[in-house]
C-alpha cells in the first residue's frame, strides 16, 4: 500500500526571484513515444503536465503520454499494468516499496540515464530513498524528499524555561523530552503536551514513517538491517521499552487522540503545546502561529539523533520502450525552474542540494533549516527490503493495538513473527537471503 499524501499547501508562498538554470542538452533527442504513470496533488498534476509540454516543444516528435492514477489505487494499477504486459516506461512510486519494485524485477538503474549534473545534487537522504541495497545501485529519483521535525511555540518554551535546541547536533534528550512533556503536562492552557498524529489514522504510512526515528534513536529497528530478521529486533527489550513509553504518554492523556483530528498543534488556542509532525505541517501552522511557530529536531533517545526519510520517486521501467529518452526526460522535468517553482510554492522538501540552498525556507537561517540539516545528518530510510508491505503491516497494526493498551512485549512479537513469515514464505527474498 502506499503511503498517504502529507503534503499541505501555503498560499501565497511565492517562487524566488531567481529561477534555477535549465537543464540543456548536450544534444537533440530522438524522437520517441514515452509512457509515464504517476499522482499526485492538483499543483503537481499541473507542473508535470507544463514540464511534459515544455520536452515536446523543444524536442519535436517526441510524444509524452501522461497516466495520472489516483493515489489510493496506485499500487494497485501499477500491478494491474504488470499482469497485461503494460508496465509505463517512468513510474513514480513510494520511496519504501523500491526494493519489493526491483526485487519484482519492474526497474532497471538509472545512473547510465539521467543528467550527471543532477545526479550529484541529490542530498544523502535523496539518494538512500532510490537506492537498491543488494547492488548499491540507483534506480530512482526525485527533485523532493521528505522528513519529521519537532514543532513547537517560541512563547510557550521560553515562558517555561524550555531550551531550544540550536541545531541537530544539540537536539533534545530522551530523558530531557521526557521531562518537557511532563512539564508540558501542567502548563497553562496546555490539554496535550504532544500530538504525535494518531490522526493519521491506523492503516497508513505514518505509523512506520513516523515512529520508527524513536526506535532507531533508541537502539533496535523495525528489522535487523543485516540479517534481515524481525524476532529478536523489532520485539527486543530495547523496541519493547521505547514502544512501552510512547503508551505510557497516551495512557496518561499527553498525546492527541485519533479522534481530535490533526490540527489540535494550531488550532485557537493552541491545545496540543508540541507537534511531532512532518515537513507539511510547516504550511498548515505558518497562518496561524506566524513567528511564534518554530522548528526542532527530532531527540536523541541513544546517543544519536535520527529522523525519517522517504516520498514519491520516479523510475525508469525494465523494459522501457527508450530507456535514454526517459532519462533525458526526467532529467528535464526534475531541473526544470517552472516545475522547482510550483514545488516550492508548496513548501516541498528538498531532494537536491540547490533545491535547498535556493529555498528561503530550508536554506540556512532559515524557519526549517533544520529539517534540512536531519536530511544530512540523521535522516534514516524504512528498511529497504522487499518485505517492506509486511513490516509496514505489521507495525501499523502492532503499535494501533499498543496505544489502545495491548501488551507491547506480545503486539511485537506477533508483528516480528508476521515479518519473517512472509520472509521465510519467500525463501528470504535473494539475494537478501534465503536457500
Amino acid at each position: 500500500m502506499p503511503a498517504p499524501r502529507f503534503r499541505a499547501t501555503r498560499p501565497g508562498a511565492g517562487a524566488l526571484a531567481a529561477a534555477l538554470a535549465a537543464f540543456t542538452f548536450a544534444g537533440p533527442a530522438n524522437a520517441a513515444e514515452l509512457r509515464m504513470m504517476f499522482q499526485g496533488d492538483p499543483y503537481e498534476i499541473d507542473a508535470v503536465n507544463a514540464a511534459a509540454k515544455a520536452y515536446e516543444a523543444a524536442n519535436p516528435g517526441t510524444t509524452i503520454e501522461l497516466i495520472h492514477t489516483p493515489h489510493d489505487s496506485y499500487n494497485e494499477k501499477v500491478g494491474a499494468a504488470v499482469s497485461a504486459g503494460n508496465l509505463p516506461d517512468i513510474i513514480e512510486l513510494d520511496a519504501p516499496f523500491l526494493s519489493n519494485y526491483v526485487w519484482s524485477g519492474f526497474l532497471q538503474p538509472i545512473d547510465g540515464l539521467i543528467d550527471p549534473a543532477l545526479l550529484a545534487d541529490m542530498t544523502p537522504s535523496n539518494v538512500s530513498q532510490g537506492t537498491y541495497p543488494p547492488d548499491g545501485k540507483l534506480y530512482a529519483t526525485a527533485l523532493i524528499d521528505s522528513t519529521v521535525v519537532l514543532y513547537a511555540s517560541k512563547k510557550q518554551l521560553d515562558s517555561l524555561g524550555i531550551r531550544i535546541p540550536a541545531g541537530v547536533d544539540d537536539a533534545w534528550t530522551g530523558d530531557e523530552f521526557q521531562k518537557i512533556l511532563e512539564t508540558l503536562s501542567t502548563a497553562e492552557g496546555v490539554k496535550w503536551p504532544i500530538d504525535l498524529f494518531r490522526g493519521y489514522g491506523t492503516k497508513t504510512e505514518w505509523i512506520p514513517y513516523g515512529y520508527e526515528p524513536l526506535l532507531i534513536s533508541s537502539g533496535c529497528d523495525l528489522i535487523d538491517r543485516e540479517t534481515w530478521t524481525a524476532s529478536g529486533t523489532f520485539d527486543s527489550e530495547t523496541c519493547v521499552k521505547a514502544a512501552a513509553m510512547m503508551a505510557e504518554w497516551v495512557k496518561k492523556g499527553w498525546v492527541v487522540p485519533q479522534s481530535a483530528g490533526t490540527n489540535q498543534f494550531y488550532a485557537e488556542g493552541r491545545p496540543a503545546a508540541l507537534a511531532w509532525g512532518g515537513y507539511w505541517l510547516y504550511s498548515e501552522a505558518i497562518n496561524a502561529m506566524g513567528d511564534d511557530l518554530i522548528a526542532l529536531p527530532l531527540p536523541k533517545f541513544g546517543d544519536k539523533g535520527v529522523s525519517p526519510n522517504g516520498t514519491w520517486i520516479y523510475a525508469i521501467s525494465k523494459d522501457a520502450s527508450d530507456p535514454e529518452a526517459a532519462g533525458k526526460f526526467l532529467s528535464f522535468m526534475i531541473q526544470d525552474p517552472e516545475y522547482q517553482a510550483a514545488y516550492r510554492e508548496h513548501s516541498a522538501f528538498p531532494g537536491l542540494k540547490s533545491f535547498g540552498a535556493a529555498s528561503p525556507l530550508y536554506a540556512p537561517g532559515g524557519p526549517m533549516a533544520v529539517a534540512f540539516e536531519q536530511a544530512e545528518k540523521t535522516a534514516v530510510p524504512r528498511p529497504p527490503h522487499p518485505a517492506y508491505p509486511a513490516i509496514t503491516l505489521a507495525a501499523q497494526s502492532a503499535f494501533t493495538d499498543i496505544f489502545d493498551g495491548a501488551d507491547p512485549q506480545e503486539e511485537l512479537t506477533k508483528a516480528a513473527e508476521e515479518i519473517d513469515a512472509d520472509i521465510e514464505d519467500n525463501d528470504g527474498y535473494p539475494p537478501f537471503g534465503g536457500n
